[in-house]
């Protein structure tokens, strides 16, 4: 198992996200290599790429930091466990926070919201570079989340 304290001791050069993040899913710590897409108060696209299996990658969900409406809840956190997702990362609000919180997956998001994202309301775009967090997020490179905070590096460090 890993720590992000001791990674980042080991590395100095990691990206390390700003403390705005709190723990919503049943696994506290995750890594994998990342998936990246960036939304706004649409889910659709979190829910088709949730759908395709995960081969142990995390999902680094753009949302614009919006607080009003939520981007992963309950079932799409099933849908990540069904199909082998490691963990999402919402820059963004998660609801059904007790359900997120008995599954066996790594969920990290600013906020909880009651309100569900409207279908067909933007568009979204996958596999491209986000920033949010003071942190650069370039699909393939990995992450590694636990209680302490989140970290990125361009490999895999072991």
């Amino acid at each position: 198992m890993f720590a992000t304290t001791d990674l980042c001791d080991a590395h100095p050069d990691l990206q390390v996200c700003a403390p705005v993040f709190h723990d919503y899913g049943g696994a506290g710590a995750f890594h994998g290599p990342i998936a990246t897409l960036k939304v706004f108060e649409d889910n659709a696209l979190v829910r088709a790429t949730l759908e395709r299996p995960g081969e142990g990658r995390v999902l680094v969900v753009d949302g614009g930091g919006s607080l009003r409406c939520a981007l992963v809840g309950g079932q799409l956190g099933m849908l990540g466990v069904n199909n082998g997702w490691a963990g999402v990362l919402v820059h963004g609000c998660v609801r059904d926070r007790a359900e997120l919180a008995a599954l066996a997956i790594g969920v990290k998001a600013l906020a909880t919201h009651p309100r569900r994202s409207e279908k067909g309301l933007h568009s979204g775009h996958a596999g491209r570079i986000v920033e949010f967090a003071g942190v650069r997020f370039a699909p393939g490179a990995w992450l590694y989340a636990d209680a302490d905070g989140i970290v990125v590096a361009d490999r895999a460090l072991y």
